[in-house]
């Protein structure tokens, strides 16, 4: 049996699927299989970049249930996978030589984690021709050195490509969520996190999230072209979580966070509209002290008053 399971999703991508396959025949670590999952595109094409890649023969290539969707394709690739340790590595994503090295080893000797993340660096690619290259790079969280769950109640702060975990943890923390569209990862990590303990690998980047913010269609990225969904899923798990909160200790303590938020809201516009008043004021003194046109008048205004009052006396 091998030792890491890699999960590989993809739909009519064969690019970035024989890029993604590449990345991880150069591995240094080589106890692993692959399952690629089709989500719903040509399966055909996919079985054919396999079977051409530097992994074949140790590649698996299977079809997401109908009506698929990622987080449908990521449970089918992990029902189907038979390592002790699973990764989901989307074709697009790319991992440093030495992240499954690393990320296993930590895990062979932290037996109380239940998986293992790495510091992570966003990827920023736009096409040339018939290629997507790297145009530019930046951390992501910089500084991060753990899963925090204060943190990631907040915002996800952690993507599949950079966590290595055991299979046994579906076990009790449950699947990816096939009711969401989007935030699956979150939603997991949120439950993961709530209860067990996950290892840290800090320092340079393991792992590489490549964003394509101007791509459309098959090459484009979830975070840009499903934005709208994920906006829309991350309300629902906030509401889920929030029903189940109150379902278990009553609205009481939701209710005066309310309170409190919405008397914040109220004292915030408030002082924001004070400090636009003074602003504007200070602003139109300074052009009335300093513009020649102002101080012009002005010493116009102090003459005739002058003249008006030796008239009078």
């Amino acid at each position: 049996m091998p030792h890491v399971s890699v999960v590989v999703r993809t739909k009519d991508r064969p690019v970035f699927l024989r890029r993604a396959l590449n990345d991880i025949a150069a591995q240094t670590f080589t106890d692993w299989e692959i399952v690629v999952v089709n989500d719903g595109g040509d399966g055909a094409a996919v079985r054919t970049v396999a079977g051409e890649s530097p992994c074949a023969g140790r590649v698996r290539a299977i079809d997401a249930p109908a009506p698929g969707g990622r987080c449908a394709a990521a449970n089918a690739g992990i029902r189907s996978a038979r390592g002790e340790y699973i990764v989901l590595h989307d074709d697009d994503d790319r991992w440093a030589p030495g992240f499954l090295e690393q990320t296993v080893d930590w895990l062979d000797h932290h037996p109380d984690d239940v998986g293992v993340m790495v510091s992570t660096a966003i990827v920023y690619e736009e096409r040339r021709g018939e290629q997507w290259v790297e145009v530019g790079q930046t951390p992501f969280w910089e500084g991060m050195s753990r899963l925090s769950l204060i943190e990631l109640l907040e915002v996800n702060r952690a993507v599949p490509i950079s966590f290595l975990y055991r299979r046994s943890l579906h076990d009790v923390a449950g699947w990816y969520d096939e009711s969401l569209q989007a935030v699956e990862d979150w939603d997991f990590y949120l439950r993961v996190a709530a209860k067990f303990s996950v290892g840290f690998l800090a320092g340079e980047p393991l792992a590489f999230w490549t964003q394509r913010p101007s791509a459309r269609g098959a090459d484009g990225n979830s975070m840009f072209a499903l934005a709208q969904l994920h906006e829309q899923d991350d309300l629902v798990v906030r509401e889920r979580a929030l029903r189940e909160w109150v379902d278990a200790n009553g609205p009481g303590l939701p209710l005066y966070i309310a309170l409190v938020e919405k008397r914040l809201r109220r004292e915030f516009a408030h002082e924001l509209s004070s400090q636009l008043e003074r602003q504007r004021h200070d602003i139109v003194q300074e052009i009335y002290d300093r513009h020649p046109l102002w101080r012009r008048l002005r010493k116009l205004g102090g003459r005739s008053n002058g003249r008006r009052a030796s008239g009078r006396s």
